[in-house]
């Protein structure tokens, strides 16, 4: 029997019944985590929802990625709008390299 491990919500897919993008599992994929890391990230995912989670994007990766494209494009059009002050885009800055370097 088969089983849906996504939705599409407006331009978003998420891991169905559940109010986590697949996109966030996707980013943690691309960056070497394996299904059961990913699976200890969010405790609400079972571990046959992230691997049918990746299923679906391999399955289709090209329709997944645009959609990640244009929500990192929102992103930035929403940065560009409302900017961080100064000192706190300095301390996210600070924050962001100290996990460039532990990751």
């Amino acid at each position: 029997m088969a089983r849906e491990y996504i939705e599409r919500r407006d331009d978003t897919f998420y891991i169905a019944g559940s109010r986590v993008p697949l996109e966030v599992v996707i980013h943690e994929y691309q960056n070497g985590a394996p299904a059961e890391s990913i699976a200890d990230s969010f405790p609400t995912l079972t571990l046959e929802q992230i691997y049918g989670a990746l299923a679906f994007y391999h399955g289709n990766k090209t329709q997944v990625e645009e959609a990640m494209r244009s929500t990192d494009r929102k992103w930035q059009e929403f940065d560009a709008k409302h900017p961080a002050p100064g000192p706190l885009r300095a301390k996210l800055e600070l924050a962001k390299q100290g996990l460039a370097r532990r990751g």
